[in-house]
């Protein structure tokens, strides 16, 4: 699987590992990453490529154009990798 608008990440690596995100959008190596709280979707956060781990969820449209959205979608993500 490749990484596209919409799947959802987790950091490998710096200050956020551990953490899910959505890609935003992808440039050459880099990610454009937002979680819709601490990182919002209209000023997402760029990082490369082989410091993410794609999951097998991607979320809709709908789902990436509003924080809060976004936000509650990650939520569920953290709080099931908090349970291990």
């Amino acid at each position: 699987m490749r990484f596209q608008r919409g799947t959802v990440v987790a950091s490998k690596a710096g200050h956020d590992k551990g953490s899910f995100f959505v890609v935003v959008r992808i440039e050459n190596d880099y990610a454009y990453i937002a979680d819709g709280r601490r990182r919002l979707i209209s000023e997402p956060k760029q990082k490369k490529l082989i410091h993410l781990a794609f999951t097998n969820t991607v979320l809709s449209e709908q789902e990436l154009n509003d924080d809060s959205k976004l936000s509650e979608a990650i939520d569920s993500f953290n709080k099931r990798s908090r349970a291990f």
